[in-house]
């Protein structure tokens, strides 16, 4: 099978989630598997600390550790994750210059004691003096990790963005250098791998030379680019114009990947997704495994996965052969990127376990210590335990918000299986219709219910029991019919009524609404000639409204809301398809405009083209577009 080392600049951490096929499960873990990978480095996770989350630190199988921006919020950030079952490092640090400390220290990692020290820290006259080595290690682009049989250093180099940045870049890719070439002198095997942000030549770039005839820029001046010149001193069989810089005269680096498809053309790895170059390839060779030279004949192949979505990068791998030559002898390749008690002969001697986490783990955080995926927990089903004692009689303790609008005597407790005693579920409440029948029994049911003891004191003493009876009003009891007949209204008294003045609040029918509950309870009696019933007397039916002139018509309703809420026409390309609007950010004229143009990818040349399958050249500004549509309307 190999060890495999992968590296991709995710763009985001939680960016891969969106695309197919890392959708359907959304779990580093799964992602890790589909990877098939021993160790991942993680470019542009973008990412805080306090943005750290279960699903990143506590994957299962793996360890991880990051180097996050100090100030900067959303940008850069590097993380290597390392699946213990097949690596464990020994030795972990952050940062490329050793200035940082390790967490819960004072000490930076150069000043540690030599056996705690990785070793390789860059010298002053090696760094250059524009950029001090606090703040070439304050962005979180560098994550260091040795191994027995070798150091990876996992890296995001500064991309070129405008010429402010150019001290910042040079500064960091001096460091990088020195840090490895001092590492190699010092006898030790190095794995450098990442985003290094710097093309190597013609064949890792598309249309190179039509690009620069544009420019009006000469191909040995691209050639000669500061960053690129250093990265080709760097690597074997890079291209230096002119004589080689002092430190540099030699090179210590393989480009594996090349090395393994040495002619090969649009192996590129990095797209621009605003352009949508990806479709037609149109993209640049930046990301890299390199190897020291002691173990480069170690690698069976490398390669690039173009076809795994997820991000504007995509990932890079270097395969290690299971059995690799180390000091002349056939030693398998677990024995080498263990501790030594941990594999002999490929055969685990011991379980990895919380001693072997280094100081840097993610999992040390003190939010992550100790702890477990909370996704996991719920994945796995509690073990079965058996009640130590029985329930005694009565009902069992409970919280109140719970059994408060359970009434015990009617409902004795149900008896539970010895499962549910360890659920991690929380208890399920009561189905909310038992709370409600209760409060919408007939007055006569509550009455004889209100009777009982137990009930009626458990229900007093607790207070509401759902919190329907917040909104709703208090049923009045009824009292015990008296010998004065209330529920026939005779004549006389019918007339003094009428002759009464009428309130002027509407409150008449109350004595009816009143006398309701009571005549519920009373037998029906017959009214006298003339009498009046005490049920309230039915509504009349109101006179029907006046209808307008005007008639509904729903074709017309359905055109006026299909105008407001519709989708609003879009112009055609010269394909016959819906282009698509972008917005104007260059300064001048119309900046702030929209426009629509060709909704197709670009061709591999960079250029709209006519006739092809391309994107084609129309394009319309929006306001144009939207006269039209008036016009055509009226």
């Amino acid at each position: 099978m190999g060890f495999r080392i992968v590296t991709w600049n995710v763009n985001g951490i939680r960016n891969p989630f969106g695309y197919q096929p890392w959708r359907e499960q959304r779990t580093y873990q799964a992602m890790f598997e589909l990877l098939e990978a021993d160790i991942v480095i993680m470019q542009e996770t973008k990412i805080q600390r306090k943005d750290l989350t279960d699903e990143m630190v506590l994957v299962p199988g793996w360890d991880v550790y990051f180097s996050l921006p100090k100030h900067k919020k959303g940008y850069s950030g590097v993380a290597i994750y390392t699946r213990n079952e097949t690596c464990a490092p020994i030795r972990a640090e952050e940062g490329i210059t050793g200035i940082l400390t390790p967490p819960n220290s004072s000490t930076s990692f150069r000043d540690l004691p030599a056996d705690q020290q990785i070793g390789g820290y860059p010298l002053a006259s090696q760094l250059s003096s524009e950029v001090d080595e606090a703040t070439l290690d304050s962005e979180g682009r560098c994550v260091i990790l040795e191994f027995p049989a070798f150091v990876l250093i996992g890296t995001y180099s500064p991309a070129t963005r405008d010429s402010s940045r150019d001290d910042f870049r040079l500064g960091y890719l001096a460091a990088l250098d020195a840090r490895v070439r001092n590492l190699v002198a010092a006898g030790k095997q190095v794995i450098l791998t990442g985003d290094l942000n710097v093309v190597r030549s013609e064949l890792d770039t598309c249309n190179l030379r039509e690009q620069l005839r544009k420019e009006d820029f000469s191909f040995d001046d691209w050639m000669r680019m500061p960053a690129r010149r250093v990265f080709n001193q760097l690597i074997y069989g890079g291209k230096v114009a002119g004589e080689r810089d002092e430190g540099r005269e030699k090179p210590v680096l393989h480009d594996l990947t090349r090395i393994f498809h040495p002619i090969r053309q649009g192996m590129f790895t990095c797209w621009d997704t605003k352009r949508n170059t990806r479709p037609a390839n149109n993209g640049s060779r930046i990301d890299y495994v390199l190897c020291s030279s002691g173990i480069q004949p170690w690698f069976s192949d490398s390669n690039i996965q173009e076809g795994l979505m997820g991000s504007d990068h995509c990932p890079v791998y270097a395969m290690i052969e299971d059995v690799v030559t180390f000091n002349e002898t056939q030693t398998p390749i677990l024995d080498l990127v263990n501790p030594p008690d941990m594999f002999r002969d490929g055969t685990r001697l011991r379980p990895w376990a919380q001693k072997d986490l280094l100081p840097l783990s993610a999992k040390l955080i003190p939010e992550f210590d100790r702890r477990r995926n909370i996704r996991d927990m719920f994945m796995k089903k509690p073990t079965p335990k058996v009640a130590e004692e029985p329930p005694t009689q009565g009902t069992p303790d409970a919280p109140d918000n719970e059994s408060s609008s359970l009434p015990s005597p009617q409902h004795p407790p149900s008896t539970q299986t010895p499962a549910s005693t360890v659920s991690p579920f929380p208890a399920k409440r009561p189905p909310p219709s038992t709370a409600q029948n209760q409060t919408k029994r007939p007055l006569k049911r509550s009455k004889t219910d209100s009777s009982d003891p137990a009930t009626s004191g458990s229900s007093q003493s607790r207070g509401q029991s759902t919190l329907t009876g917040f909104f709703k009003p208090k049923a009045s009891v009824p009292k015990p019919p008296t010998s004065s007949p209330t529920a026939v209204v005779t004549r006389p008294q019918a007339q003094q009524a009428q002759a009464r003045p009428a309130p002027a609040t509407a409150t008449a029918p109350a004595p009816a609404m009143a006398a309701a509950p009571v005549a519920n309870n009373m037998p029906a009696e017959p009214c006298p000639s003339g009498g009046t019933s005490a049920h309230p007397p039915q509504p009349t039916k109101s006179p029907p409204a006046k209808t307008s002139g005007k008639v509904f018509d729903p074709i017309e309703a359905k055109e006026s809301w299909s105008k407001i809420m519709g989708k609003k026409a879009l112009p055609l390309c010269d394909h016959g398809e819906p282009c698509i609007s972008f917005q104007t950010k260059k300064p001048g004229i119309n900046c702030g405009r929209t426009f629509y143009i060709c909704a197709r990818p670009l061709a591999q040349s960079g250029e709209k083209e006519t006739g092809t399958e391309w994107r084609c050249g129309a394009f319309i500004w929006a306001s144009d577009w939207k006269s039209q549509q008036s016009q055509s309307q009226s």
